[in-house]
């Protein structure tokens, strides 16, 4: 008997494992759905880019040979949910079992597991063998551990697959080259242009779809100039390696108004989408670093991102889900302000974030970190809706990845099941780290008063009013000592300003 194999919109691998053992008489099912284009209101370039993936992807298991059901968004019969599209083609066709790859995602691992009762038939979940790490090799890994920092993980994983090793040992000496990896910017550093790609007609479709019917979505929906096809993809990565890689360790966390990209890879969405897998990702950073064409801080800094904290947060999502959603350890209640949408603020490196966020549908990890997240867990901003801010504004966003990155590194809202103290920081560190001080209404070097930049006494209120959460954390400790010396009457000026501010969002 013939199966039939559901595709999801993050599953455009021609090896996925739903797919391996196709047979005649089978039959792919690829459905864009309401339910997956709504469940938060995505940036308009984020739906453009999947819908057109999807389509394209659709076309090449075509000419493979495959035989492929396709439903439009805009199909008049569109039931608008996966169950309901299963179940429109079982009332038109026989199938003995539905096959499907895991999910990336908690809620749709639970739509499946109620498919079998709700469509009478078994349903065959295959592991996702995309990823360099199991859902139950993390959990093994996990095991008994009191703490799970990523950077036990993240050597495990280098012995496991030899990636920048020697024997059992780290290339270099050591495992680690973040603190080589901290530079600012120079001003006279020519930065270089990036690849873009005209839209085809199956994109200039999709563009139009989109413009009709989420027009009133954040960001900008044009120029569209995404890598929408495994060609285009493979051609962003190849472009990184040999034009942005070896500079990408000096300068990866560097921040510079009114630029996105510096030297960063830019194939998050198309790697989280399947398009390129970690593995092949990997493969070609150590390959450059083997031929010489990369140095080994940035090979290492960009391997690290991929087969440590990318395989790592998937890990934790799954070991910890649903409940690991729900924790909020500070307390954190306030509303998401205005400007996270419309960018109106006096904070010009928030300004430029939010910014550039709109156009691109990007921004890189600082970015997100330690300008806009380190915002957030200052003002004590509610993690529920930073986390869907998150979810909604950039096109690489799908919840296993943007809710621990988010929730664990950026708010310490898990109250340190991923990070050993929160990622907090004042305005000496954007000073430090970019160029947005200087452009800035507010003065980066006052603490106090009206021209002091928000970051430098939200900073002292945030160690102040959190001491009973955070006061015992080893890493806390300096700047615990340091609040016990500063004047009384200075830390009441700073909380006093904090609040007007806080009040005035």
């Amino acid at each position: 008997m013939p199966a039939l194999r559901l595709v999801l919109g993050d599953q455009l691998t021609r090896s996925l494992s739903s797919l391996k053992d196709w047979q005649t008489g089978d039959l792919v099912l690829m459905c864009e759905v309401a339910e997956e284009t709504s469940y938060v209101r995505h940036h308009k370039k984020k739906i453009a880019f999947i819908l057109s993936a999807m389509r394209h992807f659709a076309r090449v298991l075509e000419s493979a040979g495959l035989t492929v059901r396709y439903v439009r968004l805009d199909d008049r019969d569109n039931t608008g949910s996966f169950a309901g599209e299963i179940e429109r083609v079982l009332t038109a066709h026989t199938f003995d079992r539905l096959i499907v790859t895991e999910p990336g995602e908690w809620r749709v691992m639970e739509m499946m597991r109620g498919w079998e009762d709700q469509l009478g038939g078994p349903v065959e979940v295959r592991e996702d063998d995309r990823v360099l790490s199991s859902i139950g090799e993390f959990e093994l890994w996990a095991q008994g551990r009191k703490q799970l920092r990523m950077e036990y993980f993240y050597r495990q994983m280098r012995r496991k697959t030899g990636f920048l090793m020697e024997g059992r040992d780290p290339i270099g000496g050591q495992w680690n080259f973040d603190q080589d990896n901290r530079k600012r910017l120079p001003k006279d550093l020519e930065l270089p242009e990036r690849l873009s790609f005209a839209p085809d007609a199956i994109t200039g479709e999709v563009l139009t779809l989109v413009a009709d019917r989420f027009g009133d979505h954040f960001g900008d929906l044009e120029p569209f100039a995404m890598p929408v096809t495994r060609d285009d993809a493979l051609a962003v990565l190849e472009h990184f390696i040999a034009v942005c890689l070896p500079k990408f360790g000096d300068y990866q966390d560097a921040l510079a108004e009114g630029e996105a990209f510096l030297f960063h890879s830019t194939i998050s969405a198309a790697l989280n989408c399947g398009l390129l897998t970690p593995g092949e990702v990997c493969e070609a950073a150590d390959a450059a670093f083997k031929a010489g064409d990369a140095p080994l801080n940035a090979v290492e800094g960009f391997i690290r991102q991929i087969l440590g904290w990318r395989e790592y947060v998937r890990g934790l999502y799954w070991l910890t889900m649903p409940a690991y959603k729900e924790r909020n350890a500070l307390d954190a209640q306030r509303p998401l302000p205005e400007f996270y949408w419309t960018a109106e603020t006096d904070m010009a490196c928030i300004r430029d974030v939010v910014t550039t966020t709109r156009k691109h549908a990007y921004a890189h990890h600082i970015q997100r970190l330690m300008v806009t997240g380190n915002f957030a867990l200052l003002a004590g901003l509610s993690p529920d809706e930073v986390n869907r801010w998150y979810m909604e504004v950039y096109a690489d966003a799908y919840e296993w990845v943007e809710l621990p990155n988010t929730h664990g590194m950026a708010l310490f809202a898990d109250g340190g099941i991923m990070a050993s103290k929160p990622y907090a920081a004042s305005g000496a560190y954007l000073n430090r780290m970019g160029d947005h001080c200087g452009k800035c209404a507010y003065d980066v070097k006052a603490k106090t008063g009206e021209s002091a930049c928000p970051f430098n006494y939200l900073y002292w209120d945030f160690v102040a009013r959190n001491r009973e959460v955070l006061g015992d954390n080893p890493r806390m400790g300096m700047m615990y000592r340091s609040l016990d010396r500063m004047n009384p009457e200075t830390l009441s000026d700073i909380q006093v300003q904090a609040e007007a501010f806080l009040d005035a969002l």
